[in-house]
């Protein structure tokens, strides 16, 4: 005796659409699998792209505070690029680290 083959298997629409989700699934041009790795990417790129606004932006109103007020700018020329007035000495402390 035979084993019986289940009817559903049988059924033509069943095995076009097992063959076409298969079909999508890996062999298409635009598989859902190269999409799940794009849309991944996009979210990194949205995420990145905010992160950089948020820095034009922080750097658009320090620029602006700067061009404003010369005793601003002096404050951050001595602070960031250690500048220093004539007949004057700087001294770095840097703390040990642990």
């Amino acid at each position: 005796m035979a084993p019986k083959i289940p009817s559903f298997l049988k059924n033509h629409y069943f095995i076009a659409l097992v063959a076409f989700g298969i079909w999508i699934t890996v062999f298409d041009q635009n598989n859902l699998i190269r999409r799940y790795h794009l849309i991944r990417s996009y979210r990194a790129l949205e995420r990145e792209k905010t992160f950089y606004e948020d820095e034009i932006r922080k750097d658009s109103t320090m620029l602006h505070s700067l061009e404003a007020d010369s005793a601003e700018l002096e404050r951050f020329a001595r602070e960031e690029y250690l500048m220093k007035r004539d007949h004057e000495d700087v001294f770095l402390i840097i703390p040990e680290e642990r």
